[in-house]
């Protein structure tokens, strides 16, 4: 699985073991950084770590596959962490570089960084947010809140105040980032698992919400009440919905950073729906328009000019960009400087992302699992009526000729 993200003057994309940052503003070389090179863990600091909650409950195993990456508002740090359970910090300016190494207790499903970008945050397949200083880059995780499931994404509010986290178990949880203990609100409403949040650019009382039950929800976070449901249903392309039973998760919602559009993305369809973002307080999202892609995209994000990014699961056609032009999206030239950069760079990287192409849903063993007990208790019971049946008669079957002796009279005595 490949992931984006647009920030500053950075593309930067992630596959498999590898990260690659692409200045879009300037030729040069782009930076890669390549997991399975990274640090090792000193097996001797192993007992000091889990005396101190860092470290590794697990035993060490897997590869050095990315799980998650997040680059901060201001494109000044990045972070990633991967299948060997590491946390690297890294900083964007003059130049990339990592500033330090350090681990996670579990292995993790989602990276963010603060406002103020001086904590990460991270969240675990566990179900735990454990926070990790930016300033101080050495110093070891804290645990911040837990739930009783796999978490799927974390967000902030955009005043830092509250932390939300989403499940497996559908639920969406709204806590206080100074005390996680105290929880402000829960937003109840999805029928599978939570799989996408975002609070939109312009609107920092609104929560996006993404699911496994085929629809975005929007709400008042702060109070934990619903504003608007969409069914995502009824933008599939009617090439992409030939089986009425195929289910389908939402995989990113993205909004634009001048706070007009929202991007959603639905695993596994060639296509991503806009929505054009109300200027009232009701929480309405027009549909706007459908974007036809030529491949299933892997990722997308919004650049600092409100440009929408795609990235295809294709080596000849591995990036789109569209821009926002007279009240429609429109493809951007493959001659546009930027564009031209980002894909020159992943092409000579594609060694790295052609595993990738064509892999199972990530949220296929999420899904909830449906036992109908009373059709199967029926089921069983007309099984064993019918053998009942079937005994009956063969016994029945057997007795003719006991039957025909009781009929046929006493045997008539001789007088002789």
């Amino acid at each position: 699985m490949a992931v984006v993200c647009a920030k500053a003057d950075w593309f930067v994309s992630s596959c498999s073991t590898t990260l690659v940052a692409i200045n879009l503003k300037q030729t040069r070389e782009p930076f890669v950084f390549d997991c399975a090179k990274a640090e090792k863990k000193p097996k001797e600091a192993d007992g000091d770590d889990k005396s101190a909650g860092e470290g590794s409950e697990e035993k060490e195993s897997g590869s050095d596959r990315i799980l998650a990456f997040a680059v901060s508002v201001s494109g000044k740090h990045a972070a990633l962490t991967d299948d060997h359970k590491r946390l690297v910090l890294f900083c964007t300016e003059p130049s990339w570089h990592c500033i330090s190494t350090r681990w996670v207790v579990r292995r993790c499903m989602s990276l963010l960084f603060t406002q103020a970008e001086d904590e990460v945050f991270v969240a675990n397949k566990s179900g735990d947010v454990y926070s990790f200083s930016v300033l101080e880059p050495h110093k070891p995780g804290e645990l911040k809140l837990g739930h009783l499931s796999m978490l799927l994404d974390v967000t902030l509010s955009p005043d830092d105040k509250y932390i939300i986290t989403a499940d497996r178990d559908e639920k969406i949880q709204v806590s206080f980032r100074r005390s996680p203990y105290s929880i402000q609100a829960f937003c109840l409403g999805h029928r599978e698992f939570v799989s996408a949040l975002l609070v939109p650019v312009g609107h920092p009382d609104w929560l996006l919400s993404g699911s496994g039950d085929e629809t975005m929800k929007v709400w008042h976070y702060e109070t934990g009440r619903r504003l608007h449901n969409i069914d995502l249903r009824q933008f599939t392309l009617e090439s992409e919905n030939t089986d009425t039973e195929k289910r389908f998760a939402v995989s990113r919602i993205i909004s634009s950073p001048d706070g007009r559009h929202v991007a959603v993305q639905c695993e596994r369809f060639p296509s991503v729906q806009l929505f054009t973002v109300d200027s009232g307080t009701g929480g309405c999202l027009s549909p706007a328009e459908t974007l036809a892609l030529p491949h299933a995209p892997w990722d997308m994000t919004f650049d600092s000019r409100s440009r929408l990014w795609v990235l295809l699961e294709s080596e000849d056609v591995n990036v789109l960009l569209y821009r926002y032009s007279e009240q429609h999206w429109k493809l951007c030239d493959s001659e546009t400087p930027e564009l031209r950069r980002v894909t020159e760079a992943l092409q000579a990287q594609w060694d790295v992302f052609k595993g990738s192409v064509g892999l199972e849903s990530q949220f296929k063993h999420l899904y909830k699992v449906n036992f109908d007990n009373t059709a199967s208790y029926l089921q069983k019971k007309q099984e064993r009526l019918e053998q009942e049946s079937k005994k009956r008669a063969a016994v029945n079957g057997s007795k003719p000729s006991k039957r025909s002796k009781t009929e046929s009279g006493p045997v008539p005595q001789s007088t002789s």
